[in-house]
């Protein structure tokens, strides 16, 4: 007996580290010191000296239920964008930069490139974040998890001058609503997504008119960063008061986060083209438009308040980001909470 026949295999985790160096090399910032293989990453904070109260802002997350779809589809490329941008989306929306990321990869056997396909994609989403891959984990759990099947979560650390800390606190009735547009469901929902489709390669290599592709194509879609945008409107010199990433809980949860007391959110559902995916799902299975709303981003990843002067200033530094911004709604006053009209 050893530890290879009880089901770890020490040689497939040092395979899978030779496979994903070239990856997180990609993801390297000046700050980076040291390499991978370390027990610990290592990120100066010397070139943020120059702030007057440096503040680290964090979060951490996982790509949910998603993962399920990666397994039958057997695509594993793109689902590490996911497990990147539920963190750092997250990060953005308080005002912070993103710096550094590290991923966590549980799964009941290791094969070495299956593992260097997962973190491919976590590598991509930290490119298009900005942000250094500098550490990680893969464990193997035999017994605990079926040998084909992972699950991924995350983990990322910014920055931001504490003055320059997103709180909403300077919410006014009158203020405007942007909306970023999403790349569809993102990552949230799909407990109730694997419930509307059969799940099986047929069913997910059906092609609809519709949506204009096969379904699984555009259900694995990964989720948007938009790092980017909000970075090109503070560039542009727009005042991001308030924002909310729009995951689990959909508008009614998340929307409400964004405000303080005595604002309220209007948003017009009519005000922005909603994805074909979300009808789709409404009608095969008959589903409440409220839960929609209170379950998926309905078209929207990322709600943003700003003055109505910054509006078409806003717009425009989104739009050179790459992302598609639509006004769709404004702060009254009123008790704390959103309406969609």
């Amino acid at each position: 007996m050893d530890y290879k026949k009880a089901g770890v295999d020490i040689e497939a985790g040092y395979k899978s580290v030779e496979l994903i160096k070239a990856f997180v090399k990609e993801t390297d910032r000046p700050e980076v010191l040291g390499g991978l293989g370390g027990f610990a990453g290592a990120f100066s904070m010397e070139k943020f000296k120059s702030m007057e109260k440096p503040t680290l802002v964090s979060g951490t997350d996982g790509c949910g239920t998603k993962v399920k779809l990666a397994f039958l589809m057997d695509k594993h490329d793109t689902i590490g964008i996911d497990a990147v941008a539920m963190c750092v989306n997250d990060i953005v929306c308080g005002g912070g930069e993103p710096l550094f990321f590290l991923d966590y990869i549980a799964c009941g056997k290791n094969y070495p490139e299956k593992i260097a396909e997962i973190v491919k994609g976590v590598a991509e989403g930290c490119k298009q974040a900005g942000c250094a891959l500098i550490g990680g984990e893969t464990a193997e759990h035999p017994g605990l998890m079926p040998e084909d099947e992972y699950d991924l979560a995350g983990f990322a650390v910014g920055i931001v001058d504490e003055k320059d800390i997103i709180t909403g606190k300077d919410l006014k009735a009158g203020d405007v609503l942007i909306g970023l547009a999403s790349t569809g469901v993102h990552s949230n929902g799909f407990s109730l997504v694997r419930n509307v489709f059969e799940m099986t390669k047929e069913s997910l290599d059906t092609y609809y008119d519709e949506l204009g592709a096969k379904l699984g194509d555009v259900l694995i879609t990964p989720t948007r960063i938009y790092v980017k945008a909000l970075k090109a409107a503070e560039n542009a010199g727009v005042k991001l008061k308030a924002c909310s990433h729009i995951t689990g809980g959909g508008f009614y949860e998340n929307v409400p986060r964004m405000l303080i007391d005595g604002t309220h959110a209007n948003i017009k559902k009519d005000s922005y083209p909603v994805p074909a995916i979300f009808t789709l799902m409404k009608n095969k299975a008959n589903l409440d438009e409220d839960m929609m709303y209170n379950t998926f981003n309905m078209g929207l990843g990322m709600v943003i308040a700003v003055d109505k002067d910054d509006v078409d200033k806003a717009i425009k530094a989104f739009e050179s980001a790459g992302d598609k911004a639509y006004v769709v709604g404004e702060i009254t006053e009123g008790e704390k909470g959103v309406t969609l009209c």
